[in-house]
């Protein structure tokens, strides 16, 4: 992979860059390559001003199409004792349907999101950076099929000094990853 440019964001190949990276994303990529070669040629991060990492402020400072950009959530609810836990992508030009569509998926009675220090203790990524690749292993991942049919991604790098791009539909592939149409709806105003 060439260095590559998305508006002002410059990318180069993630696992060439694992000071960009949180830890758990690092070991998600570096597995996922080993038996998909395209990652190491498709996964771009690039580095980014932590101050700007949040969606609104990302776009703006770099140049960036609003409807590329991927947010991920953590949610959780309970059923006869125990946690189920799900990290939801949707596009920022999206909100997830977590009170039906995630909650159902969960079979939960009641789905919130994780609080924050709970998000980063247990992924062990930086909030407003989580990405779900590298999420602990029992929790479920959540992708909406209009990030998977949209051409490039950028999403969380686990920290909040990097972005991650790749396509789409390579995320959509991520192992474990569940596709779901209608996960997100509309942004309304």
């Amino acid at each position: 992979m060439a260095t590559l440019s998305f508006g002002k964001l410059v990318t180069t190949p993630a696992l060439d860059h694992p000071e960009l990276l949180a830890p758990a994303t690092l070991a998600a990529l570096q597995a996922w390559a080993a038996t998909s070669p395209q990652v190491s040629d498709l996964v771009g991060v690039g580095g980014i001003d932590p101050e700007l990492s949040d969606t609104a402020a990302l776009v703006d400072a770099y140049g960036l199409p609003f409807e590329s950009c991927v947010n991920c959530v953590l949610v959780a609810g309970k059923r006869d004792g125990v946690t189920k836990v799900a990290a939801v992508a949707v596009r920022a030009d999206t909100r997830a349907d977590v009170n039906n569509v995630v909650r159902r998926l969960l079979d939960v009675r009641k789905a919130s999101f994780l609080p924050m220090d709970v998000a980063v203790a247990e992924s062990g990524m930086e909030y407003g950076a989580i990405t779900p690749i590298g999420v602990p292993g029992d929790w479920r991942v959540l992708i909406d099929a209009g990030v998977v049919s949209r051409g490039p991604a950028i999403i969380g790098a686990g920290i909040r000094a990097a972005k991650l791009t790749l396509p789409g539909d390579l995320l959509g592939a991520l192992p474990g990853v569940e596709v779901i149409d209608g996960l997100a709806r509309p942004v309304t105003a």
